[in-house]
């Protein structure tokens, strides 16, 4: 059973940059690939960004590449999500999600997630 709460979220100007934070309970967290995905109201839940057990894989949706980093802390049970030159259709709420699986990386479906936090808000304004 793994726990995830994430943090960081608000309003922020076009522009601008925010730091998302998951804390994740529980001892195995190196066994979990993590992930980022977001929903913006009426639109499918997509994924963002993912990382790999180490956080020697990264993928980044094509929407967010070059603006946002994702990094973990195995030693902290973290997975950080830093977004930077935010657009207002970057407006969501952020997941932070947690695989067990082993197959091909990364993966980028919702369904292939075994534990998702509760979300955290993002407003960017125009």
């Amino acid at each position: 059973q793994v726990v995830l709460v994430e943090s960081g979220g608000g309003l922020v100007q076009a522009g601008g940059s925010l730091r998302l934070s998951c804390a994740a309970s529980g001892h195995t967290f190196s066994s979990y690939r993590m992930a980022w995905f977001r929903q913006a109201p009426g639109k499918e839940r997509e994924i963002v960004a993912a990382i790999g057990w180490s956080g020697g894989k990264t993928y980044y949706a094509d929407s967010v590449k070059g603006r946002f980093t994702i990094s973990r802390d195995n030693n902290k049970n973290t997975v950080n999500l830093q977004m930077t030159t935010l657009k207002p259709e970057d407006t969501a709420v952020y997941y932070c999600a947690a695989t067990s699986g082993s197959g091909l990386f990364p993966s980028v479906t919702p369904k292939r997630y075994d534990y998702w936090g509760q979300g955290t808000e993002v407003t960017v304004s125009s």
